[in-house]
Order: structure tokens, then sequence, then C-alpha cells
């Protein structure tokens, strides 16, 4: 055990490496070295000439560290989330789509993008309309005895809505203005990312991530089965239901960040998993930490392998797919 706890400091040095070389990365690429000391003189500490520090400062802080953040923000809480349905739900490819989170999230973006201009109202809608989501499939759960299994068939239909309603509102959408914006948008991109808006959302996503975290001991125990869960004393529905929520608060922010990402939530938690082992108290922030190196190195790649900027969304697909087969390769044994 105490060898596995030594992986979460490793991973953490790693994001910090992985987060100053994407710092370091773009159309005018800097030397990793010049990054670090333009950080170290923000702290006060080291000197820089006014002219190179007025340009770093354009380069880093007001163009690459809104998005660096943002990456690391939007990986670590779907790949929480993802790992935390898994224990919950006790099935290895649950992802956080499972409750329509985000084809719901995404219907929601996209009515705010063809009713405002506001990019906050977008936002808005789009959280909005993920809870609701998560809450219908609930709703339906509840209405035939609330099991595992009904709470999955809810998520089926309830995303099955919302993918619905989101056809029609592109079929409705200006073919010239507002249908491209949300072909985009539903790509998931984080060109638009900004601190503003990256503040607005970091301290709920935050802190949803480190209640998710702190939770691996009781879903370690849910694991085991509700029978021995309640012989332990846990409150069995209020851990289901409280998990449920946090990961459909911080998957429904992901989208109002960076519209909708696959793979990350149902790929990361299994690599994880191969790391750390099957135990919750681990895996969920090794997941995190994981999940945000994962989609810097996507995020890398979209600015970087092409003349134009590739959707990250297209580039996690397309990590994603050969990856979860090696992954599946690895541990078909234990699910079967």
């Amino acid at each position: 055990m105490s060898r596995r706890l030594s992986l979460l400091p490793l991973l953490l040095l790693t994001l910090l490496g992985t987060m100053l070389a994407s710092l370091s990365l773009g159309r005018y690429p800097l030397p990793p070295g010049e990054v670090l000391d333009f950080l170290l003189h923000q702290l006060g500490l080291g000197e820089l000439e006014a002219q190179r520090q007025a340009l770093l400062h354009n380069l880093i802080v007001d163009i690459r560290l809104p998005r660096v953040l943002t990456a690391v923000l939007v990986g670590a809480a779907l790949s929480i989330s993802g790992a935390a349905y898994q224990a919950v739900f006790r099935n290895p490819l649950v992802s956080p789509g499972l409750l329509g989170v985000l084809p719901g999230a995404a219907a929601g973006a996209a009515l705010g993008l063809v009713f405002s201009d506001s990019w906050w109202i977008m936002q808005v809608a789009a959280f909005a309309t993920g809870f609701l989501a998560v809450a219908i499939g609930v709703g339906i759960a509840g209405l035939f005895g609330g099991s595992l299994v009904m709470l999955v068939l809810g998520g089926i239909i309830s995303g099955a809505l919302f993918t619905a309603l989101l056809s029609l509102v592109k079929y409705v959408a200006d073919p010239y203005n507002q249908l491209p914006a949300i072909v985009y948008w539903l790509m998931g991109s984080l060109a638009t990312a900004d601190l503003p808006d990256l503040a607005r959302v970091a301290i709920p996503m935050g802190l949803g991530i480190l209640l998710l975290a702190s939770l691996g001991r009781a879903l370690d125990a849910l694991s085991m089965g509700d029978d021995e869960a309640a012989t332990l004393g846990l409150p069995i529905r209020s851990v289901r239901y409280g998990v449920i929520a946090l990961a459909t608060l911080i998957s429904a922010l992901t989208v109002s960040l960076a519209g909708v990402i696959g793979w990350v939530g149902l790929l990361v938690p299994h690599i994880a998993r191969l790391i750390t082992g099957p135990g919750n108290r681990l895996l969920l922030p090794a997941s995190a930490l994981l999940g945000a190196i994962f989609l810097l190195l996507a995020d890398g790649l979209a600015r970087n392998l092409a003349e134009t900027e590739i959707p990250i969304g297209i580039v996690t697909e397309l990590l994603g797919i050969p990856a979860f087969l090696l992954v599946l390769h690895r541990a078909r044994k234990g699910w079967v």
C-alpha cells in the first residue's frame, strides 16, 4: 500500500511537468526554462527585461495559462466522475454520460447558443439541463424501485430524450451562423477558455473533485454489496446519491467550460486502475491526476498537429479508441 501511495506524489510531479511543457508549446514556442523563470519572477523571484516580461505575460498568462488550467480542471473532473460512477454502479463500462448528464448539458448549450448571444447564458443553460437530465433519469428509476439497473435504464431514457432535443435544436438553428457554432462546441474545445470563466466554476469543480476523492473508503464499502455496507453502518442511499450528485455537478460544469469531450471519463479510470489496483481510496485521486495529464497531452496535440487547431474532442476520441483496446486486452480477465 505504501508503495502505491507514493504514486500520487509522482503523478502530481508529472502533472506539474506537463503543465510547464504545455505553457511552452504553441505557435511561438518557448524554452521551458524561460517559462519557469517568468513564473518565478511573477512570485517576486528573479529579474526579467521589461519588454521580454510583457511578451511573456501576453503569451503565458493571457493566452496559454487559461486553457492549461481549464484542461487540468476538465480532465480531472471527467476522470474522477467516471471512476466514481463505475464504483457506484459496479460496472467498468460506465462513464459520465451514463445518467444523461453530457447529452443534457449539450442540449442546454445548444439552446443557449440559439436563443442568446451571451456566453454566460449558454454556460448556465448547459449546467442546468445537465442536472435536469440526471433528475429525470433518477425520477424514472424511482418510479420502478430505484435499483441500480433502473438507474442505468433511466439514464439511457433521459440521454435519448435530450439527444433528440439536441437534434431538434440543430434542425431549427440558423444554418449559417448558429449551427456551425453548435457543431464546433459539441466537438469540444479549449480555445475559448479565459480566466474569468474559469474563476466562476473553479471553486465548485475543485470542491466536487476533492469531495469525491475523500469518499474512496465509502465507495470501497459500497462495492462489497448493499448488505455488507449496511452492516458497516454506511448510509447506502445517501452515499450513492451523493456521489451521483457530485459527479453530475462537475461533469455538467465541464460541458459549460469546454463542450463535450468524450472517452476521458471512461478510459482514464481504467488506466488508473491498472496502476493503483481496484481500491477507490487511491483510484479516485489517481484518476483525477491522470485525467488532467491526459487532457493536457491531448490539448498539446490539438494545438500543434495541424496549421489550424483541431477540436480536442476529436483528439480524445482518436487517442481513446486504441488506448481503450489496449486496456481492454489487459483487463478483460477481471470483467468476465
